[in-house]
């Protein structure tokens, strides 16, 4: 495997003496650098002591230095992307720029790619430049879909989140380019959306407002700054845990053995399918730790507050990117995916998914996985994911309402869902992990591509389309279990009862609400 690195060589005494790619060290050196650079951010450059532009400039200058770093002269794709599309933006207009935005952006992440892996390092996992460019493309099609929205829709066409989200003036570029490579964000995202971006910079995240008679939004009085330490310190601990746990138990639990000809001859069905769980469990962490701190390098900045739950505790979760208890204890294919990934969740149901014409599942999924990259155990993910969502989805509106009549029989129900969701899961992301077509062909065959058969006939046996009115009978009747359920608590707890309930969802009602309360001047 090559150890070479497009970025600075500084670091390399530490990389050999811990023994990991210089690559990953320059990140996590940098991420590390960006948690310090956020509290100076938010203590010396607070927006009520310093102007927007001044926070725009260092944002962006900050950012670009620590891609330089990591990346060298790659770091210019990150200012090429974004000015090429801010080009094409101002001229062709915003009845269009939203379909040409996406089409450049989306190819020019996918040539980077190609060039990659294809003519560098395949099968390299270290960090590359492909990876923030991914989060780039993220911003510079939402930013193009919002203002589209916002600026030439009728209001009356929008979703009440696309309203929400709607941009109703150009940026300019100093804007552009501080959204798409600011310092928190650059490097392992997470994507946030560009109004609530420019109302954190300009200081109006936590100013409270009312409708006037007139319609126009009037501040009512500001809330006091609230403050992040605590959440991040939280999230910091998280971070060193997942690290731990990938810097040991990681390593001896290889996705590859469950190909090693050896281990699938003399282990027995049981053994291979706990291992199988086990193996894709051990590879989570990597992303928990990658996730998480760039989580906590926002909120360090003061970016992120959501807002106080029941108990007057500040919630600093709106652009956190996964939930760790959500996922581990996820009892639907569609609740794993709603809590991994969120922000990535959210841009494909908002480019995506709620746009498509015909298809939006099976679109969605393309979508993603030539976001994702071009090896080809990516696409073989994710055309199992679509059969799988499809096969859950028919299942579940098939037979869930006949497992919640009572606690007991619900909490087996819960049970069994769950165990046959992590070896789903499992089953369907070990071409993600192993890249390669022969791998991936390999790790099927000896599993006699079960789960696809049965996936096919589960579609093939189960009424597919129901009717709409036995669909919202059957909505109320889990959304009152799940009330039960929950007690009327938050969307934290009852982890295993939140199985009728998705995190995006409750994401975005949230979202709904600051909406509405929140001052979103553009």
């Amino acid at each position: 495997m090559s150890t070479s690195t497009t970025g600075s060589t500084l670091l390399q005494p530490l990389s050999n003496a811990v023994r990991l790619p210089i690559d990953q060290i320059n990140f996590v050196v940098c991420q590390l650098f960006a948690l310090l650079a956020a509290v100076w951010f938010r203590t010396y450059l607070h927006s009520s002591k310093t102007s927007p532009f001044i926070r725009h400039v260092v944002a962006t200058l900050l950012g670009l230095y620590l891609a330089l770093f990591c990346f060298g002269w790659y770091a210019l794709h990150f200012v090429i992307q974004s000015g090429i599309s801010y080009y094409i933006m101002i001229v062709i207009g915003v009845e269009n720029m939203h379909k040409y935005c996406f089409v450049f952006a989306l190819g020019y992440l996918t040539v980077c790619q190609i060039s990659r892996v294809y003519i560098f390092d395949y099968g390299q996992y270290s960090a590359d430049f492909s990876g923030p460019m991914m989060i780039i493309t993220q911003k510079i099609t939402s930013l193009a879909y919002e203002i589209h929205d916002g600026m030439f829709r009728k209001e009356e066409e929008l979703t009440p989140s696309q309203r929400c989200l709607a941009v109703r003036r150009m940026p300019s570029l100093l804007e552009y380019l501080s959204y798409n490579c600011n310092f928190m964000g650059i490097l392992a995202g997470p994507l946030c959306s560009y109004k609530d971006y420019i109302t954190f910079i300009e200081g109006r995240s936590y100013q409270l407002t009312q409708s006037e008679a007139n319609g126009k939004e009037e501040i009512k009085y500001e809330q006091t700054d609230p403050s992040p330490n605590i959440a991040v310190a939280q999230k910091l601990i998280v971070c060193g845990l997942s690290l731990l746990f990938h810097m040991t138990v990681s390593k001896t639990l290889p996705v590859e053995y469950n190909i090693d000809d050896h281990f699938r001859a003399t282990a027995s069905l049981p053994t291979r399918v706990i291992y199988l769980y086990l193996s894709l469990m051990a590879a989570r962490p990597k992303y928990y730790f990658a996730w998480t701190l760039a989580d906590a390098i926002n909120n360090a900045a003061g970016f992120g507050f959501r807002g106080y739950d029941k108990n007057g505790v500040s919630c600093w979760d709106s652009i956190s990117n996964l939930r760790i208890l959500h996922i581990e204890f996820s009892t639907s294919f569609k609740m794993f995916l709603d809590n991994w990934n969120i922000q990535t969740a959210l841009w494909l149901k908002r480019v995506c998914y709620e746009r498509a014409s015909f298809s939006p599942t099976i679109q969605t999924f393309i979508l993603s996985a030539i976001w994702h990259g071009v090896y080809p155990g990516y696409y073989l993910t994710f055309l199992t994911g679509v059969l799988m969502t499809l096969a859950a989805r028919t299942i579940r509106k098939n037979i869930r309402h006949y497992f919640i009549c009572s606690p007991a029989i619900k909490l087996c129900y819960d049970i069994m869902t769950w165990m046959m969701t992590q070896i789903a899961i499992s089953y369907t992301v070990v071409p993600f992990v192993l890249l390669s077509v022969k791998p991936s062909y390999m790790f099927y065959s000896s599993w006699y591509f079960c789960l696809h058969i049965t996936c096919i006939l589960v579609l093939l046996i189960f009424p597919v389309n129901r009717t709409r009115k036995e669909s919202n009978k059957q909505d109320n009747m889990q959304s009152s279990w799940s009330k039960k359920q929950e007690g009327g608590g938050g969307d934290e707890k009852g982890v295993i009862g939140l199985n009728s309930y998705s995190a995006t969802n409750s994401f975005n009602q949230k979202r709904e609400v600051t909406c509405r309360n929140t001052s979103m001047k553009q």
